[in-house]
This record gives structure tokens, C-alpha cells and sequence, in this order.
């Protein structure tokens, strides 16, 4: 059942504000120390226990208590969408600096190629900005809807509006929040339970299905999924089918149903509240499209600049520059909607794909590992960024007139994200040299190394098209709204211990609080108001969930210093 569009009421946004910008000198100023922030813990956290936490919920605590000193101009930090700013830009900074930029330029370092750092580097960035730019152009199409979950961007909201309002909502959340951390600390996955409270019912248990499959075929079966790429298989076949999906919600072609609908519904005066997306099957069309088309110059310099393009022909060079942009914009697609729906992104196993079909196609090894860290650049960012303009869409939703100010919050949250991978740039310029020199280098990045010098079974391409089938299937029959082969897959590639019980245990809770709210209820509106309300109950709880374990993630890093 895709997400209901919902109308809440008219709240504190007067008529005609402006949205707080984001280089508002006070705003601006704590951006960019909060992106250091979020930058440094996004390195050393990669590099030393192989993890990057979303540090968003920190960003808007700390604004929050900067927004209670009484002293003048901090006083304005006490503004929702002020915080929103600034927890956008250091989960940004977090995300760019370990996922977007370390990691790919660890690459050709682990291949012991330390000439070609620089140059990756640089098609890095590149990856980064385009990634950003396709999310920031089709945020809240069909494709990637403002109504889907972003678990992690309501956990965000929830926090901030929290802090706004207290009284009961807060008392919710920060009793979730604490049992969250608890959670954490005792090794479990709260987050799984959080994400369960929150999203597409379908998708989450496909995700659930998952990551149970991975938990105990193991021992059950004597059977490594990963070491035999069967989850690979089916992401494969899924992200194909998702992909075709997402073509085919490039249309601009409307249903009959939606032909009468529209038709028979009277024109609004004023819209207000988010009655519509804000984003048309043309413009996710004309995104897409102008995101193939950088990505593809950025393949261009990375070609150039790392010294392949002199070493191949042209046919060659043109092979790879295309499939380096088709690879990055899959990538970033399959990643930002295993993120929007389930809250975790397998932006590692997708990669790892790429490089599979790499040594399927004979690429040499210095071509593949730059098409590998340029392929590692895109998907984490773009999955971030949806999770931190689901915040503000949320924080918005009340404003009135709500379209002109969501749209200029929106670009308000993409400048200060802008920020936050510039500070990471610089934070990652400045300190790789150091880290890896002392051999602090991203374990995935040598684990891209080790399979591409290790090769290639005869029979793993074999594996791949065979559980291809059943991933496209499977996606094919759940549709784009749900995205079920792409979650399953999901599941079984980041097969967390215990996490499938704990999304499962919560989709139970889900359901039997839902029903037990409805009890006695025989009027259908009064029923849907009923059910509304028990998923508002639900999401706060979720949100307080994840919002505590991500506190636990980013405490991680006292065990590095």
C-alpha cells in the first residue's frame, strides 16, 4: 500500500515567511563546526571499526541547547528549521567524509597505487555533488516520495520537535530514546525494531524476511549466502526490475482512475498542506537524465586523470565511461531505495556487484578499481540527504502558505548540506595521508582490493543470473511502492544478528496496536482516523529507537581515542 498523503493543520509559519537561510552568519558558523564535527567522526569511525553513524540527531541536540543560551543572536537557534540546518549539514559532512570520499580513494591506496589517490579524490567529489544534485532534483517524486518512511529523517524530526514542544511527545520519545541506547549497549540492533515501527509494511517484512534467511541458513543449511552471492544474485535481478520501475515512472502517462479523480476534484485556491508531491514523472525524468549526463563527465576526468584513457582504445574507453555513469547512477538509485524504506542501504554489496561484473568483463585492474571507488562515491549521500529533507518536509508540513516554503526550506537544506561536503572535502584532503600511513584504511576498501587481485570463480557469474530470477520476481510482484526484492535482498546482504526478529517483533506490535485501537469501531472515517493515530503513536516510538541508537553509534568513537 503506497503512503498515505496526509493534511495536517495550519500551524506556525505565518503567511509569506521566509525560510531561515542557511548562511545566516550565526547559522552558518555552527554548520560549519558541526560539520568538522561530523566530519572527523565519519573518518575515524570508518577507518577504525569499518561503520559511518548517522549523526543527525546529534547536530540537532547540539543546536538545541546552543538555541537555549540566552545570549542575543543564539537565541535564534531555537528555531526548528535552524536546527534542521544544521543537522543536515553535519550528517551530510558525516556521510561524504567516510562513504563518499575515504572510502573510494582507500581504493587505489590499498592497490598500492598512492599516485592515483589525488585523482580519485577528485572524481570522488564529483560523485558526491552529482549524487546530491539527482536527490535535490527528484526528492518527492513517485520514485522517492516525501510520504515513504526515511526512518532516520523522522527520528530527526521527532527530536526536534520534541525539544520544541516537550510535554508528552517528548516524554515518548525520550523514554524510546533511552530504551534505544539500552538496546544498543547490550549488542542489539534497536534501530531494526525502530525501522519496524515506521514504513511500508510489505517492505519491512520482505527486510525482515531477509535478514532472518541470513541470521540461520548458515547454520541450517551448512551454507554461506555471501561467499556463494546469492543475496548478490537476487539484488541483481531486483535492481534491474527497480530500475525499469523507475523508467516507467518517468511517464508522464496518468491512469484512468487519476484522469477522473482529478477531473471530478474542484481546484484548490490555496494549497495547504503537501496535498500533492512536489515533484512530476518530468522533472524525476529531466533528474535522472542530467544526473546520467554528469555522472558521465565525471567518469570522463576520472579516465583522464588517473592515466587509463591513454592505455585504452576508444571503444574501450568509451565502455567504460558509460558503464562507470550507469554503475554510479544504479548505485545511488538502489541504495537511496533500500534507505527510504528500511532505514539501512547495502551500498557496500552493491559496489561489490559492480566490481563482480568488472571482472566478468576482463577490465584491467587499475581500470576497475577506479570504476570501483567512483561507483563507491554515490548511494550513501543520496540516501542521507533523503533522510534529512524527510525531517524538514516533516517540520514544514504546517506552514502556510506550505508550498513556497517547503520548496525554499528544501533549498535552504540542500545549501547547507553544500557545506557540509565541503568541510568533509577539506577534512579528508588534509587527513588521509596520516591515516593511512598508520594503516587506518576503510575495511571495505581492502576487502574491493583483495576480490579484485583474488579474481573471479568461473561459476559466479552463473550463481548471479540464476538467483537473478527470483530478485526480479519478487521485485516485479511487490512494484515500485514497495520495493520487496530490493528489501529482501537488502536483508540478506546486511545481515545483521537479531535484527530480523526485532523488525518482525515490531510489525506484530504494529498491527495488534492498531487493531486493538480500532476495536468497537464501525465507521470507515472513523477507522481511518483511528488507524492514523496509532501509526502517529507507533512512528515516535520508532523514532525515539533510532534516535538512541544512533547516540550509541556515534559514542563508538571513545573506543578510538
Amino acid at each position: 500500500m503506497e503512503p498515505r498523503l496526509s493534511t495536517p493543520p495550519a500551524g506556525p509559519a505565518e503567511t509569506g515567511q521566509r525560510h531561515p537561510r542557511a548562511f545566516e552568519p550565526i547559522t552558518l558558523v555552527i554548520t560549519i563546526l558541526m560539520s568538522v564535527l561530523g566530519a572527523l567522526i565519519g573518518v575515524v569511525l570508518i577507518t577504525s571499526l569499518g561503520v559511518s553513524p548517522n549523526t543527525s540527531v546529534i547536530g540537532a541536540l547540539v543546536a538545541m541547547l546552543v538555541g537555549r543560551i540566552p545570549l542575543g543572536i543564539l537565541v535564534r537557534m531555537r528555531s526548528p528549521h535552524r536546527q534542521n540546518l544544521v543537522q543536515s549539514a553535519i550528517s551530510g559532512a558525516t556521510f561524504a567524509a567516510a562513504n563518499s570520499l575515504l572510502t573510494p580513494i582507500a581504493v587505489p591506496f590499498a592497490l598500492g597505487r598512492t599516485d592515483l589517490v589525488w585523482p580519485m579524490l577528485g572524481g570522488a567529489a564529483i560523485g558526491l555533488a552529482v549524487d546530491s544534485w539527482v536527490l535535490y532534483r527528484v526528492f518527492d517524486s513517485k520514485l522517492l516520495a516525501a510520504t515513504n518512511a526515511w526512518p532516520a529523517g523522522i527520528a530527526s524530526a521527532e527530536t526536534i520537535k520534541a525539544g520544541d514542544t516537550g510535554g508528552r511527545k517528548a516524554a515518548v520519545l525520550g523514554v524510546s530514546a533511552v530504551a534505544g541506547l539500552l538496546g544498543a549497549l547490550a549488542k542489539l540492533p534497536t534501530a531494526a525494531a525502530g525501522v519496524g515501527f515506521l514504513g511500508n509494511v510489505w517492505a519491512l517484512a520482505m527486510f525482515g524476511i531477509g535478514l532472518l534467511i541470513a541470521q540461520y541458513a548458515p547454520g541450517i543449511f551448512d551454507i554461506n549466502l555471501s561467499q556463494e552471492f546469492i543475496p548478490h544474485g537476487l539484488m541483481v535481478g531486483a535492481g534491474l526490475v527497480a530500475l525499469v520501475q523507475a523508467v516507467l515512472l518517468m511517464r508522464n502517462r496518468k491512469s484512468r482512475k487519476d484522469r477522473t479523480a482529478e477531473a471530478a476534484a474542484p481546484a484548490p485556491a490555496v494549497a495547504p498542506a503537501p496535498q500533492v508531491r512536489t515533484k512530476d514523472a518530468a522533472q524525476l525524468r529531466r533528474g535522472l537524465i542530467q544526473g546520467m549526463v554528469l555522472f558521465i563527465g565525471g567518469a570522463v576526468f576520472v579516465a583522464i586523470t588517473g592515466g587509463i584513457a591513454s592505455g585504452m582504445s576508444l571503444p574501450a574507453l568509451i565502455g567504460w565511461v558509460l558503464l562507470a555513469a550507469t554503475a554510479a547512477l544504479v548505485h545511488q538509485l538502489i541504495v537511496g531505495l533500500a534507505a527510504m524504506h528500511s532505514g539501512w542501504f547495502p551500498a557496500f554489496a552493491v559496489t561489490l556487484i559492480v566490481l563482480i561484473v568488472g571482472l566478468v568483463l576482463h577490465i584491467d585492474t587499475v581500470p576497475l578499481a577506479l570504476l570501483v571507488g567512483y561507483t563507491a562515491s554515490t548511494g550513501p549521500a543520496f540516501a542521507d540527504i533523503g533522510y534529512d529533507f524527510k525531517a524538514g518536509w516533516l517540520l514544514r508540513k504546517d506552514a502556510t502558505p506550505w508550498l513556497p516554503y517547503e520548496m525554499d526550506g528544501r533549498r535552504q537544506q540542500y545549501l547547507a548540506q553544500l557545506v557540509g561536503f565541503a568541510v568533509a572535502l577539506v577534512v579528508v584532503a588534509i587527513a588521509w595521508k596520516g591515516f593511512f600511513e598508520e594503516g587506518r584504511v576503510p575495511p571495505v576498501s581492502e576487502v574491493y582490493v583483495a576480490t579484485i587481485l583474488a579474481g573471479l570463480d568461473p561459476g559466479v557469474m552463473g550463481t548471479l543470473l540464476l538467483w537473478a530470477i527470483p530478485g526480479a520476481l519478487i521485485q516485479a510482484i511487490g512494484g515500485s511502492s514497495r520495493q520487496m526484492g530490493v528489501l529482501l535482498a537488502t536483508g540478506l546482504l546486511v545481515a545483521t544478528p537479531a535484527a530480523g526478529w526485532l523488525v518482525l517483533g515490531a510489525l506484530v506490535v504494529r498491527t495488534g496496536y492498531t487493531v486493538w485501537r480500532r476495536r468497537g469501531i464501525t465507521d470507515p472515517a472513523a477507522r481511518r482516523a483511528s488507524d492514523e493515530q496509532s501509526e502517529a503513536d507507533l512512528s515516535l516510538v520508532g523514532a525515539g529507537l533510532i534516535a538512541g541508537s544512533s547516540v550509541h553509534d556515534v559514542s563508538q568513537l571513545t573506543k578510538t581515542l
